[in-house]
């Protein structure tokens, strides 16, 4: 069968793709919403081909991708009672559109965007798992997640899974396997320039000496990201090694969470922990630790951690999702929702010394630098963009 895009290079093929991303929300970054950002910004000269649709909020996210010449639109979901309208909007903006793909990102905008598009002649549409397993206390995403699993042999022509993890366990739930596919997150090293001013910014906001040592982590406060955990694990390692500082930031990791502030005070450890809260630059924040701890319960594919190592750091992490595959050989993996082996793995990396951490960090960068880049993540998207088209 002849190939109608057989004759045209690569890059003009791409060019000239049109394609409407739908994702939940873009005012607070988490996986998808980094993997989305990196990808857009990654293939400046195509950006006029791509329009973004927020079914909740954009917020500074989104203005950051106007500005590089997107299309974004809210459809101010804000609740169940919005939905008639969103969809309404949804609809209209993709049809005036007129995308050549359309892809979705969790598992609200699969469905959604999903229905819209099929129901409205679009095809080609691609559907993005972010998680390994799915929160077992929200009911109404379980059932939206298992509504998708029964579509998932009609609406999508392919199915994007950010982990081997995620993969597997949503065979298991009932998503079509034939139609799946595994694309890890990719980073923008660029991101990742920090000023010996800003680390000397960070060091003095958080009133540390240079004598202090650093564990620290990243994330939102949420059950899958085991704050918890850390926490207790903190307590067994503060008993030999009392000096230790622990560092957390991320949504709601700071002293306005009356939970978060009752397990460090029942633990005995609040005088060790620095609680950053939200932050804009997390780069920065990670030159001031000296050890990257991951005590999640539950992973796709965890950007904290990649992004730590890409930063040169030595690592300890829950063998989650697919952190194996991250770390490789280059870090200490423990079992999950474990505050004694959480603790061992992190005495396991404090008895070794400066330079035997130090080494560790620089084998966790390389590695992640060659093997988990943006532009590998961007080929892989665009082979399954030319397969759609043509």
């Amino acid at each position: 069968m002849h190939d109608p895009l057989e004759n045209l290079d690569n890059k003009k093929t791409l060019e000239n793709i049109k394609i409407c991303h739908v994702i939940t929300s873009l005012s607070v970054i988490g996986g998808a919403q980094r993997v989305l950002l990196r990808l857009l910004l990654a293939d400046p000269e195509t950006t006029d081909k791509k329009m973004v649709l927020v079914m909740r909020r954009a917020g500074a996210w989104g203005k950051q991708l106007e500005l590089a010449g997107v299309t974004v639109h809210e459809l101010g979901m804000d609740s169940m009672l919005d939905l008639p309208s969103a969809y309404g909007r949804l609809k209209k903006f993709m049809i005036s559109f007129e995308p050549d793909i359309v892809q979705t990102w969790m598992y609200h905008a699969d469905l959604m965007g999903g229905l819209a598009a099929r129901l409205n002649g679009f095809n080609n549409i691609i559907w993005g798992l972010r998680v390994a397993a799915v929160p077992a206390n929200n009911l109404l995403t379980i059932v939206i997640m298992k509504i998708c699993a029964y579509l998932s042999r009609w609406i999508p022509k392919k199915i994007v899974c950010v982990a081997e993890a995620a993969r597997i366990i949503h065979i298991n739930y009932g998503y079509d396997a034939a139609r799946m596919a595994v694309i890890h997150n990719g980073f923008d090293f660029s991101e990742f320039n920090v000023s010996q001013e800003q680390t000397a910014t960070i060091r003095q906001e958080c009133q540390l000496s240079e004598k202090d040592f650093v564990v620290g982590w990243a994330g939102r406060f949420h059950p899958d990201k085991g704050q918890e955990n850390i926490i207790k694990a903190a307590a067994i390692v503060l008993r030999t090694r009392p000096k230790i500082r622990f560092l957390l930031m991320g949504t709601d990791c700071d002293a306005n969470n009356a939970t978060l502030m009752r397990w460090l005070i029942d633990n005995g450890v609040q005088d060790n922990f620095i609680l950053l809260g939200e932050r804009d630059d997390i780069p920065a924040c990670l030159t001031v630790m000296d050890l990257f701890c991951l005590p999640s319960r539950n992973e796709g594919f965890p950007n904290a951690l990649g992004e730590a190592m890409a930063m040169g750091l030595p690592c300890v992490s829950t063998l989650v999702g697919d952190a194996d595959i991250l770390v490789g050989d280059t870090g200490i993996l423990v079992q999950p929702e474990d505050e004694q082996a959480l603790a061992e793995g992190l005495l396991k990396a404090l008895a070794l010394t400066d330079a035997q951490r130090q080494q560790m960090g620089k084998r966790a960068k390389k590695r992640v630098m060659s093997e988990f880049t943006i532009e590998k993540v961007s080929d892989r998207f665009h082979e399954i963009y030319r397969e759609m088209v043509s």
